[in-house]
């Protein structure tokens, strides 16, 4: 039994890793490719100063219906990078599996997932990979004997050590994935995101391929990533003075992203290929295809020990 801590209360609550079939292995295994194409990492993001209060910190979207594969709507975690300015705790330790308050990382985004009725998570793996699924196992839990409703069944899509970046890690986890899906970086702590089901139905009903959480600029990213207008995401000029925010890394997508005329990698991404998303989000922005509402509530994208130290100072607070 391992314990967690409840965002809201700071009091540690048991959580349970199961495996539905102990005589299966739990990790859905993927060759390793047999050449990369190395391309530029996507921005990283980090922590942001305090922001207004807003409720619960999300900017929902409207809309109804419901969501795409009869009311299913899948999760990928990234969790793949190597974590180079983390060094050398990421030595031993993938960044996702580094504790806030005792608690891995990557777990918070599983607890909301739960909670949200998320009932399947993907989560990619690349450097100490072995170690991830090790852990949380086949089925994440809270509860012993947890029924299905409250259970997360988790898949995992190996990449090698030097990761195919987040399209191409997508892309090729994209065969485990429905139609619609969440996305969040395993390594970005937000306890206060719960995944609204209504944004996930409201997008699957929409003609959007993305649609992105923005958060107000932390002190490493003062310029922002993209402008945020009318629910729209927008790729501002360089020149454009319209505020900019913030890429959270949570995203609601749908498999027609990654698919021409957006994305020239094949599904399952044989090749190995690395590919950046943000080259494909700004293609649909063009077209205005990607969404975005802006979230205020606790984010922080763990890149250095320092930011990890002060998360843990201030969590204890």
């Amino acid at each position: 039994m391992l314990y967690s801590a409840t965002p809201e209360t700071g009091r540690s609550i048991p959580f349970f890793m199961t495996s539905q079939d102990s005589t299966k292995p739990a990790v859905s295994s993927l060759e390793a490719p047999t050449q990369d194409a190395p391309q530029a990492r996507d921005t990283e993001q980090g922590p942001r100063p305090a922001a207004p209060p807003r409720s619960e910190g999300v900017v929902p979207l409207g809309g109804s219906g419901a969501a795409a594969q009869g009311g299913q709507v899948f999760a990928m975690l990234l969790a793949a990078g190597r974590g180079e300015r983390m060094r050398p705790l990421t030595d031993i330790t993938p960044k996702p599996l580094l504790k806030v308050q005792g608690v891995p990382l990557l777990q918070h985004h599983l607890q909301s997932l739960i909670a949200a009725g998320v009932e399947h998570a993907v989560i990619n793996t690349g450097w100490l990979g072995e170690q991830i699924p090790t852990y949380f196992g086949s089925v994440f839990a809270l509860e012993p004997n947890a029924q299905k409703r409250q259970q997360l069944s988790l898949s995992y899509s190996q990449e090698p050590a030097q990761a195919f970046e987040t399209a191409g890690g997508i892309s090729r986890a994209l065969p485990q994935l429905g139609q619609v899906f969440w996305l969040a970086a395993g390594d970005v702590y937000a306890p206060d995101f719960h995944f609204p089901a209504e944004a996930a139905q409201a997008f699957a009903q929409s003609k959007e391929l993305a649609h992105l959480w923005l958060v107000p600029n932390p002190a490493h990213n003062p310029r922002g990533d993209f402008g945020l207008a009318d629910g729209k995401a927008l790729d501002l000029p360089a020149d454009d003075e319209r505020p900019r925010y913030t890429y959270s890394t949570i995203a609601l997508l749908k498999k027609e992203l990654f698919a021409q005329p957006w994305f020239e990698v094949e599904p399952g991404n044989p090749q190995g290929l690395r590919a950046p998303l943000a080259p494909l989000l700004r293609r649909a922005m063009a077209d205005g295809l990607v969404g975005a509402s802006l979230y205020t509530g606790r984010w922080v994208d763990v890149g250095t020990p320092e930011r990890l130290a002060q998360l843990n100072q201030t969590e204890s607070a």
